[in-house]
């Protein structure tokens, strides 16, 4: 099935546009590690018609991470309409993203992300505004539903298709859910049969296995990987050779991991304005990066008291030199016996 923009036609690969997470520097690893669709994460329409600056240089991208689509959320069709046209006029993506899924408590209470699901008449406006506002092509992502007893993913998904949708992005958990639960992979069955655009399977994948899985279970034209990407960006080249019937390329080992860490680290750092505040953001995916490490759990401790990259490459430089001093159990150990001279102390007078 045919996107509405130029990609690749055999099973595309998406970066999941994620808050705080799938931001410039991030988009375009994934991008050289085989993502072949990027999205910013999700901005405000109302931030973005108003020209907040904060908002707006979330916006900024690179050539390199074409093919990109912004996303935007509200609930006035208006200000989406007017957002999407200052979106295309002066930053061009690709396409327009309007998310319907978020399940956060301050989006949903003033009725935007999935809390527009409460409304289908509403979700359907809102693209009809957004559709005539822009010569782009407009996509959307979407929850099963508002909650278990408005479970009707196809029937929103038809409604979606309806007004003008041309893609459509499935996460299938109720926003009561949150992330609860199981993402039902069969009702991405059950909208990629109802449809005539292509739907996008999102949710519940971890590894490049789950992500084959969820593609050959449900028949979905592409695959969007959120989690399973953080701090293995190489989920996206590995998944690409099992689709093809390949063996899946190994995870990078230590050495490389902590190279490919430092590379996004120093991405990171030429994009924000604040160094410090850059490295102090980043600590998160420090922690990604390191999970699974032998001794992470006193890793992670170092890295999450950084506050430069001077130091992250420091912690690192330690490790690789001597990964035994990083041993869980050493560590667990070093710490009982020094709780234990403490108790045997004398008290202060």
């Amino acid at each position: 099935m045919r996107f509405p923009f130029t990609v690749r036609d055999d099973i595309p690969l998406y970066l999941a546009p994620m808050a705080g997470v799938s931001e410039s520097p991030f988009r375009r690893l994934c991008r050289r590690f085989g993502a072949d669709v990027v999205v910013t994460e999700f901005l405000s329409a109302e931030g973005i018609r108003r020209e907040n600056a904060a908002t707006l240089d979330k916006l900024r991208f690179g050539a390199d991470e074409r093919p990109i689509g912004v996303q935007i959320f509200g609930a006035d069709p208006v200000a989406m309409g007017e957002a999407a046209r200052l979106v295309t006029d002066v930053f061009q993506p690709e396409f327009i993203d309007i998310n319907f899924g978020c399940p956060v408590k301050k989006v949903v209470r003033r009725n935007g992300g999935s809390g527009c699901l409460k409304d289908l008449s509403l979700v359907e406006s809102v693209i009809r505004s957004v559709s005539a506002s822009t010569h782009l092509p407009v996509t959307v992502k979407i929850r099963s539903g508002w909650s278990e007893e408005a479970r009707v993913p196809v029937e929103i998904a038809l409604r979606c298709q309806d007004a003008g949708a041309r893609a459509l992005a499935l996460h299938p958990r109720t926003r009561t859910q949150m992330y609860s639960g199981r993402a039902r992979w069969e009702e991405i069955a059950a909208v990629a049969a109802a449809l005539d655009i292509p739907v996008i399977g999102n949710g519940d994948i971890k590894t490049a296995e789950d992500a084959v899985r969820l593609q050959r279970e449900t028949g979905c034209a592409a695959i969007m990987i959120a989690r399973g990407s953080f701090g293995q960006p190489w989920i996206f080249d590995q998944t690409r050779a099992l689709l093809e019937g390949k063996p899946k390329p190994d995870a990078p080992p230590i050495e490389r991991r902590f190279e490919i860490a430092l590379e996004h680290a120093h991405m990171a750092e030429d994009y924000e304005a604040d160094p410090r505040g850059a490295a102090i953001e980043f600590r998160k995916h420090l922690g990604w990066y390191v999970k699974g490490v032998p001794g992470s759990a006193e890793l992670r401790r170092k890295l999450h008291a950084v506050v430069s990259l001077t130091e992250v490459e420091d912690v690192f430089a330690s490790y690789l030199a001597n990964p035994h001093r990083y041993d869980d159990t050493r560590v667990m150990a070093a710490l009982a016996d020094e709780s234990d001279e403490m108790e045997s102390a004398p008290a202060a007078a």
